[in-house]
């Protein structure tokens, strides 16, 4: 069946233009969406269905007599919503930023939990949200409960949180950035199809699905994942307090690693269920204080210097306030 007319471009606008940041184990599925898209197939409506019954039941939620904030993060993460993440039932940063947004301004609310089971997603979007959720901790603690899977772009998103907590059977990592090219000249040639590209503007067509890459048009597409890699070192660096070499060199390097290996990294700050946090975090004496990663909050600066060790403190109203002082400066040296 053909497809609805309109969909394929607003698909193509973030699926085809920008790098992933997912894992590996995710791509055959995208890849699947896009060739039904790309073959003018009609989506499975069955799908799409049942993507929408699960996307309806991740609304944000209070928990602990309005104590908590719970905020799900499921499936693929896109910029906006779109076909691909009406298909996979996943989740948008423009979604999340909302409800982000509802939390903090929530007076009731004391802290936010961020419920995540996601293989990350469209770079487009991430590191907005990543700062986003850096300048929230400043005014509520925020926990990124990973249930079972913080990968990729979702870890990138919260490694800004106050604490990042892993299920014992969790996977957490696969930090880094790819794109696809398939290179279709030879096929086309068994087949005895001979493609012409009319273009206006030197680099036009220079990556144009099915032609072979020139070492320049490979050189530019390397450019770009590199760009994208380094802003997601540089947002995970400073939500974990660290250097932005400990992220290259020793947080999985591109592999998801189990909970106890990401806490032995210092990619999390402790292994628990979501009930055991939302538990911790509902209690009378521990409302509105959870555990931080490193001593001292963050500062942004191109490359943050390395954290001291890591030791368990109370995120009290003190510390909110120097964050925040400290976020507000930043933020005007960045926009005058």
């Amino acid at each position: 069946m053909p497809r609805k007319p309109h969909t394929y471009d607003h698909l193509a606008a973030f699926a085809l233009e920008h790098p992933w940041a997912l894992t590996p184990n995710m791509l055959a599925v995208i890849a699947s969406v896009l060739a039904r898209r790309v073959a003018g197939m009609e989506d499975d409506e069955e799908a799409v269905a049942r993507a929408q019954q699960a996307r309806d039941s991740r609304d944000m939620t209070v928990r602990g007599g309005g104590l908590v904030a719970v905020i799900p993060i499921m499936g693929v993460i896109a910029p906006r919503m779109n076909m691909l993440s009406e298909i996979s039932g996943g989740t948008t940063f423009q979604a999340l930023n909302k409800q982000l947004q509802a939390a903090v301004a929530d007076p009731e609310v004391k802290t936010i939990v961020f419920d995540v089971d996601s293989p990350g997603g469209n770079v487009a979007g991430a590191s907005e949200f990543a700062r986003e959720v850096l300048r929230a901790r400043a005014t509520k603690p925020i926990i990124a409960q990973a249930h079972h899977l913080l990968a990729s772009a979702a870890y990138w998103a919260m490694a800004g949180a106050t604490e990042i907590v892993a299920t014992p059977s969790a996977l957490v990592g696969s930090i880094g950035v790819f794109a696809i090219h398939d290179d279709l000249s030879e096929a086309f040639a068994q087949l005895g199809v001979k493609r012409e590209v009319i273009s206006a503007g030197k680099y036009k067509a220079e990556a144009l699905n099915g032609s072979a890459l020139s070492d320049e048009a490979r050189g530019h597409l390397q450019h770009l994942i590199d760009g994208a890699y380094n802003r997601m070192v540089g947002d995970i660096a400073k939500g974990r307090g660290v250097s932005a070499a400990d992220v290259r060199n020793g947080y999985g390097e591109g592999r998801a690693l189990t909970s106890e290996d990401a806490l032995a990294a210092g990619l999390i700050d402790r292994i628990a269920t979501l009930d055991d946090t939302l538990a911790r975090v509902t209690q009378p004496a521990t409302a509105g204080r959870v555990r931080v990663a490193a001593a001292a909050p963050p500062v942004i600066t191109a490359d943050p210097a390395p954290a001291q060790e890591s030791r368990a403190l109370p995120v009290d109203a003190t510390l909110f306030e120097f964050e925040r002082r400290v976020l507000a400066l930043e933020s005007r040296r960045l926009h005058p």
